[in-house]
């Protein structure tokens, strides 16, 4: 583990939770089971940015919900595991997929179910807001809390490093990144 500027320019894949990372952590439940959650569009807009990059990008999360995947497979996330209540098994389950080597790979995490994975990552970091326990597992504490730039503060940083933030001035939107049908 060196200087982590340095790391960063060596990551391989972001993990990131989704319930106090990708949102404030508020939810709404609905009569059918789903919930409504609030996303922050630079934070949507960055973790497209990195797919169409190339970048490999997952999601483990205990939270559920048809609106949740929808949100995911319009951003271009196409690894995610929802309702998932053994978070280290699905992350081993990606690395081995994706012949990923852990020391370089990013995981963003607000809570006591993420240290865990944390500690398993080389590179662990954490919305400002987190709980005071991830604070003290990560490398890297956000200054923007949960579902308020933190995923767009952190993958920023990783494709600067690396010379891949706004290569070109085509960006993306949601709808670029859905399927035709």
């Amino acid at each position: 583990m060196g200087n982590f500027k340095e790391d960063i320019a060596l990551t391989e894949a972001f993990i990131f939770d989704v319930d106090g990372v990708m949102t404030d952590g508020a939810i709404i439940p609905l009569p059918e089971g789903d919930f409504l959650r609030r996303y922050n569009a630079k934070d949507g807009y960055a973790l497209a940015y990195a797919v169409r990059q190339g970048y490999k990008v997952c999601v483990i999360s205990g939270g559920h919900g048809a609106t949740l995947e929808r949100r995911l497979r319009m951003l271009g996330i196409t690894d995610y595991y929802t309702d998932c209540m053994d978070k280290i098994a699905a992350m081993r389950e990606f690395f081995e997929r994706e012949g990923l080597d852990p020391a370089h790979v990013i995981y963003m995490g607000d809570d006591i179910p993420d240290l865990e994975c944390m500690r398993l990552v080389g590179i662990p970091v954490c919305p400002a807001d987190a709980a005071s326990e991830v604070i003290e597992a990560s490398r890297y504490v956000s200054e923007f809390r949960g579902g308020q730039g933190a995923v767009r503060d952190i993958v920023e940083q990783v494709l600067r490093a690396r010379g891949d933030w706004a290569r070109n001035s085509k960006g993306v939107t949601p709808a670029s990144m859905v399927p035709s049908r």
